[in-house]
């Protein structure tokens, strides 16, 4: 069978999908992000697509199909496994003239969906004669050709900058746009917390310029940062901005996008895991638990309690229940934890701090809120300190029943 490969334009159209099961919930997805107006016909639907309607992103409609279903569609999706039912709704398509995809039986479709991999703007699609095993094959060696390939067609115009969060530390945890545009980079300003092997993986004509802060020690000025990237964007050059963690998150992201703006240059910024959530993980932390802590508060340690500059409360987190990450906090870290006991926090609170999370030099140190500061004397930086119940939650021989959450 020879098919005649086509794109379809589905914004704002209306699109039938018959089934609310797990193919459902794996291809309504892609429809909407198409613009199309889904319409889900199923006596049961999984929670994904329940919560899908509860939030008005489709209508669904808890009953069996009917031909009259297909009124007013442009495409309609078979996704049951009841080839009855998939034959009705194949025959009231076909009726209305109205191509049919069928999950099903192929065979009886008058549509098939491809193999699909995203790359930027770019969207390829395989069509693998029927042989879906063979599509994907196909469709996952474009898409890891295209990951390692330095395509000018994906990557942003010259004379842009793009902030790019390098995540925690193993260049693994790089979000995929952002390893791709460091790839692409021309210049790539780059923080001494970012991941360093990245940096051996670009282009030989790459400039790297080190934009590294030594804590309490040797620095680059901010105002020295931005001028290099506006300096570099405006010689028309794609520039990346590498930092550890998040851009945004005590990156000094929104300074460096206030400073290129200033001049009209293109900012493009790509989010990072931050270490504040990743270091707990790797330390087998969650930051949140059921019954333990509903809440959780990232804050920056670099100022001790009552320094005029600072901006932080620490008699009003000391009286919180939840978990505490403090960032840069190492030097403060006395002065911190008195703070917060004398603010309410008992000094028998569980505490880690964790070294260079998810390195190979990672280091976990467990202690209480009152011991904490000592133990810590033997901590480099970089490191995070988790202050709270979740610190020996997954330690515990029976997990406290807690409450049910909304949404759980």
């Amino acid at each position: 069978m020879n098919l005649y490969p086509l794109g379809l334009k589905l914004d704002g159209l209306r699109v039938l999908v018959v089934g609310a099961g797990a193919v459902a919930t794996r291809r309504v997805p892609a429809l909407l992000d198409a613009g199309a107006e889904v319409t889900v016909v199923a006596p049961e639907a999984t929670p994904a697509l329940e919560g899908m309607a509860q939030t008005g992103r489709i209508t669904l409609h808890r009953r069996r199909f009917e031909p009259a279903d297909v009124d007013g569609a442009w495409l309609v999706t078979v996704a049951v496994d009841d080839p009855a039912a998939g034959a009705l709704a194949s025959a009231a398509a076909r009726e209305r003239k109205v191509f049919c995809v069928r999950a099903d039986d192929r065979h009886a479709a008058t549509a098939w969906t491809p193999a699909v991999t995203r790359h930027g703007p770019v969207t390829v699609a395989v069509l693998g004669g029927g042989d879906p095993k063979r599509s994907a094959a196909v469709r996952d060696s474009i898409r890891d050709h295209l990951e390692s390939a330095n395509e000018e067609a994906a990557e942003p115009q010259r004379g842009t900058v793009a902030l790019v969060g390098g995540g925690p530390g193993d260049p693994e945890l790089i979000t995929v746009r952002g390893r791709r545009l460091v790839a692409a980079a021309d210049v790539v300003v780059v923080d001494r917390l970012a991941p360093g092997l990245l940096l051996d993986e670009l282009r030989p004509e790459a400039e790297v310029v080190d934009a590294s802060k030594i804590p309490y020690g040797p620095a680059r000025t901010q105002e020295e940062i931005n001028a290099v990237l506006v300096d570099r964007a405006v010689k028309g050059k794609f520039v990346v901005r590498l930092k550890g963690g998040d851009p945004y998150l005590f990156g000094r992201g929104g300074e460096e996008l206030l400073a290129c703006a200033a001049h009209q240059i293109p900012v493009l910024v790509v989010p990072g895991v931050t270490s504040a959530l990743a270091a707990p993980a790797a330390a087998g932390i969650p930051v949140t638990h059921r019954g333990v802590a509903h809440e959780l508060v990232v804050v920056s340690g670099h100022l001790p309690p009552g320094h005029p500059e600072s901006l932080v409360d620490w008699s009003a987190l000391g009286r919180l229940r939840g978990t505490l990450c403090v960032l840069m906090g190492l030097k403060n870290l006395p002065a911190i934890a008195a703070a917060l006991i004398d603010g309410g926090r008992p000094p028998t609170t569980p505490a880690a701090v964790v070294q260079e999370a998810t390195t190979a030099a990672q280091q976990v140190v467990h202690a209480t809120l009152a011991t904490v500061a000592g133990e810590a004397a033997r901590v480099a930086p970089p490191a995070v300190v988790i202050i709270g119940d979740v610190v020996r939650a997954l330690s515990l021989e029976e997990a406290a029943p807690g409450v049910q959450e909304e949404g759980e």
